[in-house]
């Protein structure tokens, strides 16, 4: 089935084949992920008698490679056939959780994290993938409703995901745990094959003599030659800052300004998920009639008014209040970014814009990360908190000057690209 046919079935997202594929995919990835995450960490502590810096590590092994690969990623997925791309990312993920369920077999723990840190370099390659299938086969004007969908299901998850990981860590132990995370990549894998071969034309586009360091340096080029696209960058990096301060410091939140102890975390956590799930839902109603560069610098909004709320606070009632509120904004924040990539970037650029500005975020967060520790022992935690919510702030100002900007009429770069597929919109 073409693009065109799936576009044209009944022009609703749930029988878009398509759409119902790559969230079936991404439901077993979730699965997958988040046993990671908590079985995997909960492994890490007991092992190390909850050693701080064995349970950082888990962190560092995870955000590191998204920095460093995202360029080369979103470079390579350009190049390579989106479909493929991501069946093989997600089969190799299987095969390296296999190979260390292996090893963990034999005695050899540390090979946990290799497990964390080649998924995290594959997803590089997989994501960018992902957004240009959704260029290709999600119609322009269903873009944002599709997106809000998709954060829909990860809200869902960031509510049971970490259950999920505990129980299953807790009942059947690592190794049970560490198969189950392989077999979810690998049906993902198989899942990934409903969707439609890729285009051979996308074998035409790329020139056999175009090479990898040419294409990296036009990603660069077509970011910062777009003002839309630059502007996302600097708001990038600022949001990196303040979340990286927010997520290390959110437990000292627990402890000293709440005086509770530090399980009491994981209902702050329960409460920002459920609010993300609520926000998506709401996205998915105003979709069409709120521009999303409008709705990205609402949830900046929200986020920055509210970090500074919980960093002033010391009421568990309001603390929670808080939060519930920033996790409504959080699904405006990806949708609105994911959305203004998809409708200013040709498709042909798509995963070189992700490779480019996704490091601004998570350059600036794994900094943070690092940092925030260090700023706590100078700074008071409160002037740290409002402080962050006042850098989520100016960021939300660089997007005021976006809101004069049209999708269609702003992509003139693009518009051989939108005719193409437009005719069936």
């Amino acid at each position: 089935m073409s693009a065109e046919a799936i576009k044209g079935v009944g022009g609703s997202l749930f029988r878009n084949t398509f759409f119902q594929t790559i969230l079936l995919s991404n439901v077993l990835l979730q699965i997958g992920i988040w046993v990671r995450n908590f079985a995997i960490l909960m492994y890490v502590t007991d092992k190390t008698n909850e050693d701080s810096f064995a349970i950082g590590l888990m962190g560092f092994v995870e955000f590191l490679p998204i920095f460093i690969f995202s360029f080369i990623g979103g470079t390579f997925a350009d190049r390579w056939k989106p479909r493929l791309t991501m069946i093989w990312c997600d089969f190799l993920s299987a095969i390296s959780v296999f190979v260390v369920l292996i090893t963990l077999h034999y005695g050899s723990w540390h090979m946990v994290y290799f497990a964390t840190f080649v998924s995290a370099i594959l997803s590089q390659f997989s994501q960018p993938s992902a957004m240009k299938l959704f260029k290709q086969y999600i119609p322009a004007e269903q873009l944002q409703s599709a997106m809000a969908m998709f954060q829909s299901l990860i809200a869902i998850f960031m509510v049971l995901g970490p259950s999920l990981g505990v129980i299953s860590y807790q009942r059947f132990g690592i190794e049970i745990s560490i198969a189950v995370m392989g077999v979810a990549f690998l049906l993902s894998a198989v899942v990934l094959f409903r969707i439609p071969s890729d285009r051979e034309v996308e074998r035409t586009e790329q020139a056999a003599d175009q090479r990898f360091w040419k294409d990296l340096k036009d990603g660069f080029g077509y970011v910062y030659r777009s003002p839309v696209l630059k502007s996302l960058g600097a708001t990038f990096a600022l949001a990196g800052i303040a979340v990286g301060i927010a997520q290390t410091l959110g437990l000292f939140i627990v402890l000293e300004r709440l005086g509770q102890p530090k399980e009491f975390l994981q209902f702050m956590l329960m409460v920002n998920g459920v609010a993300m799930l609520v926000g998506g839902g709401v996205v998915m109603a105003v979709a069409k009639k709120v521009p999303p560069q409008k709705l990205l610098a609402l949830g900046f909004l929200l986020s920055s008014l509210c970090m500074i709320g919980v960093g002033l606070s010391t009421s568990i009632p309001l603390t929670l209040v808080l939060q519930f509120i920033s996790g409504l904004g959080f699904p405006m924040i990806q949708i609105g970014i994911s959305t203004m990539i998809l409708q200013w970037t040709k498709e042909s650029f798509i995963g070189r814009v992700n490779g480019v500005l996704t490091p601004m975020f998570m350059g600036t967060m794994v900094i943070m990360t690092l940092v925030a520790g260090q700023l706590k022992k100078v700074f008071p935690l409160v002037g740290i908190y409002c402080t962050a919510g006042l850098i989520m702030f100016a960021g939300m100002l660089l997007l005021i000057p976006l809101f004069k900007y049209k999708p269609l009429a702003s992509e003139e770069e693009g518009c051989s690209s939108e005719l193409a597929m437009g005719s069936s919109k």
